[in-house]
């Protein structure tokens, strides 16, 4: 989807929180993670199987903290780790919609071992259900449009109606006087 200026502003908040170069929101699907907003980062998307994001949904009621990937045995061998601009730091907040599943993260990444305090958790845990929050209007938004374009759609089908059953009215009455 396009960038969205709300979305743009909390990732950029949650970067400057955790002092951190790269804050994402990712969602994740069968095959990618897409990021629906990055700071710091140029990509717009990565696949499913190389993706830090992937593990966090797995525990949607926990963070996922990875002080030092390079060390991590789920990601010392993956390709977005290794070389120089590899991925050492990250922090994901799973986003777990209304009915209890996880979309993706508000996660931020590091080019160096790094840690949060417990008050960058929490800030970065609020933003997430800020990001979530959005998510939720931005489908209720959505629902309602589909509603009202159906409603005015039956208001016109009813307007005709309404105009054809005057005119046939029009000609007996006309009649009778």
């Amino acid at each position: 989807s396009l960038p969205e200026k709300e979305y743009d502003e909390l990732v950029e908040i949650a970067a400057t929180i955790c002092n951190v170069p790269v804050s994402l929101i990712s969602l994740i699907d069968k095959d990618r993670q897409w990021f629906k907003a990055a700071y710091g980062y140029a990509a717009k998307e990565t696949p499913r199987d190389v993706s830090f994001c992937s593990h966090a949904i797995n525990t949607p009621e926990s963070p996922m903290i990875v002080p030092d990937a390079r060390v991590d045995e789920r990601f010392q061998d993956n390709p977005l780790v290794k070389g120089e601009d590899g991925i050492v730091f990250y922090a994901g907040i799973p986003l777990v919609n209304n009915e209890g599943y996880a979309l993706g993260t508000l996660c931020v990444i590091d080019y160096q071992k790094n840690e949060l305090s417990d008050k960058q958790l929490s800030a970065l845990k609020s933003l997430a259900n800020q990001v979530g929050r959005l998510l939720e209007l931005r489908r209720v938004k959505s629902e309602l449009n589909k509603a009202n374009i159906a409603l005015e759609a039956k208001n016109n089908d009813l307007d005709q109606f309404a105009k054809i059953a005057a005119h046939d009215l029009k000609a007996p009455l006309a009649n009778i006087s």
